[in-house]
């Protein structure tokens, strides 16, 4: 009896599917050189034009300076962008028939997203550890703190937006999808509180938008919560948009997946 229900227990495993030989084939699709590059280059060009832009009245922070703000905001930014690049591939993958191919194996949905989520996370590594090397070199100050723990969340905070990627590529032909993610981040990243400091009414609108929760508990050990305006954001409010949107992308993902394999 134990001999035919271990197997049974197995095929009916969350995870089933997921091995090393599937996580190096993903790995290897996503670290191409075209793709890199873009994301590699665009947080970088972004956080030299904009790291010298403090805002006039000055840009007073209790563990650093603007620099230092202005290169969390670009991680945010680089990683999110590095995460939903998968988009383009995955839209491709359903448009040569890739995912009838997976209908017919034994991967599940949830273990479909934890891979694809991995090695978006794993990429968007790059593009972060880039633009922290560049703030060290053109003048970011912070405390020593700050750098581990405000890139670190910037770097895992990417799987928000692997989700995003996932559901975008299972939901858009490619001819659309190509576009689409760039667009997407950039105006993201703005209502998000990445490019120039918020307040008011747009900063009220941004604690709504996908980025506002990486954006800000990655800059809270920077600045403590407050804006260069004084306003103060939680780190409840901004834990609750960075679970809530990954839960809404996550839900999209694995239903646009199920579609797309056919799978209840």
């Amino acid at each position: 009896m134990a001999a035919v229900t271990a197997p049974a227990a197995a095929r009916t495993s969350v995870f089933n599917g997921v091995n090393p030989t599937f996580v190096r084939h993903e790995l290897r699709r996503r670290f191409n050189r075209q793709t890199t590059i873009f994301t590699v280059l665009l947080p970088a060009v972004l956080y030299l034009a904009l790291f010298r832009t403090a805002p006039s009245g000055g840009a007073s922070l209790p563990h650093g300076n603007f620099a230092a703000w202005m290169m969390i905001g670009q991680a945010v930014y680089g990683a999110a962008t590095a995460a939903v690049s998968s988009a383009a591939t995955i839209s491709v993958e359903k448009s040569v028939g890739w995912m009838r191919t997976i209908a017919m194996s034994p991967l599940t949905p949830p273990g479909y997203l934890l891979v694809k989520v991995l090695c978006s996370v794993l990429m968007a590594g790059v593009p972060v550890a880039i633009v922290g090397a560049l703030g060290a070199l053109t003048g970011a100050q912070a405390d020593a703190n700050v750098w581990v723990v405000s890139l670190l969340v910037a770097w895992i905070g990417a799987a928000v937006f692997a989700a995003l990627g996932i559901g975008m590529g299972l939901a858009m032909k490619p001819d659309v999808v190509m576009h689409m993610p760039g667009l997407t981040m950039t105006a993201l990243a703005f209502l998000g509180n990445l490019f120039i400091p918020l307040s008011g009414v747009m900063l009220e609108v941004s604690r709504y938008t996908p980025m506002y929760g990486v954006a800000t508990l990655a800059r809270y050990p920077l600045n403590d919560g407050f804006s260069f305006h004084g306003e103060h954001s939680s780190v409840a409010g901004a834990v609750f948009n960075l679970l809530a949107w990954f839960a809404g992308f996550s839900f999209l993902a694995i239903r646009r997946f199920r579609k797309s394999t056919g799978r209840p």
